[in-house]
C-alpha cells in the first residue's frame, strides 16, 4: 500500500506541471497581464513600469523558468486587489469554505442516489422506478444558479428555515449543499439503478436466490457491494465537477469558497489570485481520485495495493 501511495503520489507530479504550463499560458494568451491589470487610460510609463515589476519584459522561457521557480518555494505572487499580499494565504484562508459545501454537497448525492438507486432497481418498470427516472431527469437538467434562487426564494425568504447567504454555522450550508448536490444526486441515481440492474442479472445472485436467501440479504451482501464499483468510480470523477460548479453556487449564496475569490479576482483583473485558486483546485481533484482508488480495496476484497 505505501509502495502504491508513494507511486501515485508520485505520478501527480508531471499532472501539476501540465497544469501549471496550461495556467501560464493561457494567462498570456488571453490578452496582455499588465493590460488587464491597469485601467485604459494608463501612460506608457505606467504600462512599462509595471510589466518590469512582474518581469513580463522577459522573453517567454525565463518567465516561466521564474514562475515555477516561486512555485516550488510557495510564492505564487501578490494580489492586487488585497493590497500587494502574498497570494497563497488569501487561497488556503478561502479553501476550508469550498471543501465543507463540496463534502456536503457529496453528502446529499450519496444520501438521495443510493436509496432511489436501489429503490428503483427494486421495482424496476413500476412506478417507483418511473418516479426515479423522471426525478433524474429534471434534477440533471435544472441549472444550478436557477435552483439556489429558487430555494432561497422558498425556504430562505418564504418559510424563513434557513439563512438566505453567507457562511454562518450548520443551516447556512444546506441550501448550497442541496443546490451543488442535485444535479449529482440525480446522474448517480440512474447509474445505480442499472449497475444494481446487471449485477442482480448475474448467476451468483441468482444462485443465492435459488438457495432461499432473503431478496433484502441477497441485495445488501451480494448485490450491493459489487455495483458500488462503478458509483465510487463516477463519485471520484465527479469531484472536479462539483468543484467547478461551486462556482456558480458560492456566487449565489455569497459563499466565502475559492470559487468566489475567483470570480472576485476575475472581475477586479488579479491574474495571480486566479492562477493560485486553479493550480490548489487541481492538486485537491487529484487527490480526491487518489483517496477513491484506495478505496477500491476497501469495497473489494479482491484488489490489492501491496
Amino acid at each position: 500500500m505505501t509502495v502504491y501511495l508513494l507511486r501515485r503520489l508520485v505520478q501527480m507530479v508531471p499532472v501539476i506541471f501540465g497544469i501549471t504550463l496550461i495556467v501560464f499560458v493561457l494567462l498570456r494568451v488571453s490578452g496582455d497581464p499588465v493590460l488587464l491589470m491597469l485601467p485604459e487610460d494608463a501612460s506608457q510609463s505606467q504600462i512599462d513600469t509595471l510589466r518590469r515589476s512582474l518581469g513580463l519584459d522577459k522573453p517567454i522561457a525565463q518567465q516561466y523558468l521564474i514562475f515555477m521557480g516561486d512555485l516550488v518555494t510557495g510564492d505564487f505572487g501578490r494580489s492586487i486587489r488585497y493590497g500587494n499580499q502574498p497570494v497563497l494565504p488569501i487561497v488556503l484562508e478561502r479553501l476550508p469554505a469550498t471543501l465543507q459545501l463540496t463534502l456536503g454537497a457529496l453528502v446529499v448525492a450519496v444520501l438521495i442516489s443510493l436509496p432511489a438507486g436501489i429503490i428503483a432497481a427494486r421495482n424496476r418498470r413500476r412506478w417507483p422506478d418511473y418516479s426515479a427516472s423522471t426525478l433524474s431527469i429534471l434534477g440533471e437538467a435544472m441549472p444550478n444558479f436557477w435552483l439556489g434562487i429558487m430555494l432561497i426564494l422558498i425556504f430562505a425568504i418564504h418559510w424563513q428555515l434557513f439563512p438566505v447567504s453567507g457562511r454562518s454555522g450548520f443551516l447556512s450550508v444546506v441550501l448550497p449543499a442541496v443546490t451543488l448536490g442535485t444535479g449529482l444526486a440525480a446522474m448517480l441515481t440512474r447509474l445505480m439503478r442499472s449497475s444494481l440492474l446487471e449485477v442482480l442479472s448475474l448467476d451468483y445472485v441468482r444462485t443465492a436466490t435459488a438457495k432461499g436467501m432473503r431478496p433484502r440479504g441477497v441485495l445488501l451482501k451480494h448485490a450491493l457491494r459489487n455495483s458500488l464499483m462503478s458509483y465510487v468510480t463516477v463519485l471520484g470523477l465527479q469531484i472536479a465537477s462539483l468543484m467547478a460548479g461551486s462556482v456558480v453556487t458560492e456566487q449565489v449564496f455569497a459563499w466565502p469558497g475559492i470559487g468566489l475569490l475567483a470570480i472576485q479576482a476575475i472581475n477586479s483583473r488579479d491574474m495571480a489570485v486566479v492562477q493560485a485558486v486553479v493550480i490548489v483546485a487541481s492538486i485537491i481533484v487529484m487527490l480526491a481520485n487518489l483517496a477513491v482508488d484506495l478505496l477500491y480495496a476497501v469495497i473489494d476484497p479482491r484488489i490489492s495495493y501491496s
